[in-house]
């Protein structure tokens, strides 16, 4: 059950070939808890250019820049995209509901990815000032954060349609996000005596709860959008804080 969970979770959250089942795909949608457990996995694979202390800061940034986009893809920040045109919308939310599915890009995305992918970059040369294990550390812990925020919107998110979303929503209560934070909470020792891992959690946590919150009352609910737009803000979050929690231990 657990290896099927996070193979279902891999191949949803990544590139990485690991095969696509069925069964794999269901256990998934029925364990939120698999999405932080496939947040140590990825954010290793993401933290590796930060074992390279000796390049310089905007070399490791462009390095976890690629390995980001490579490991992951860009579906969710297709999410960002999306969302962003939503957000910008003066109307109600079956108005920001119909821009959401309109494949037209328009000003919203545009701002909203520029801001995503400049955070992101911004965070990883902040991160490529640190010590090497306080760096991996905090790439590993606000992975973790960011789906543990997924795993939140599975759990309190109610599907504004039948689609992506609603396979989650559906499935999972709110009870269930428990242990998923149970998987997620060892991260915070990745750091120890430092709160830059916590920090890192907290803040990519704290991110996603904000923007589910926000976007559900938005939208009149959650969809597969906002669950890539939860990850990528999450992320991004989840480096500036841990960072900043870094500096000021």
């Amino acid at each position: 059950m657990v290896v099927s969970a996070l193979r279902g979770a891999l191949g949803f959250l990544t590139r990485l070939r690991v095969g696509h089942s069925e069964a794999a795909w269901a256990a998934f949608r029925g364990s939120p808890w698999a999405f932080p457990l496939a947040g140590y996995a990825v954010g290793a694979l993401l933290a590796v250019p930060f074992a390279l202390d000796a390049l310089p800061p905007g070399t490791l940034a462009l390095a976890y820049l690629a390995a980001v986009f490579a490991v992951t893809g860009i579906n969710h920040l297709d999410g960002v995209a999306d969302v962003g045109d939503a957000l910008v919308v003066h109307g109600d939310s079956d108005e920001r509901t119909r821009v959401l599915k309109d494949t037209t890009v328009g000003v919203g995305a545009v701002a909203a990815v520029a801001v995503a992918v400049a955070g992101l970059v911004l965070g990883a040369l902040g991160v490529a000032g640190l010590p090497t294990r306080a760096a991996i550390a905090v790439v590993v812990a606000s992975e973790v954060g960011a789906k543990l925020g997924m795993a939140a919107v599975a759990c309190f998110g109610t599907a504004a349609h039948e689609g992506l979303g609603s396979q989650f929503t559906e499935r999972a209560s709110r009870s269930e996000l428990l242990p998923a934070v149970l998987v997620a909470l060892p991260a915070v020792a990745l750091s120890w005596p430092t709160p830059a891992a916590a920090g890192a959690l907290a803040g990519a946590v704290a991110a996603g709860f904000a923007a589910v919150w926000r976007l559900r009352a938005l939208l009149g609910g959650v969809n597969g959008d906002v669950f890539g737009a939860v990850n990528e803000v999450g992320r991004v979050v989840g480096l500036h804080v841990g960072v900043v929690a870094w500096t000021l231990s």
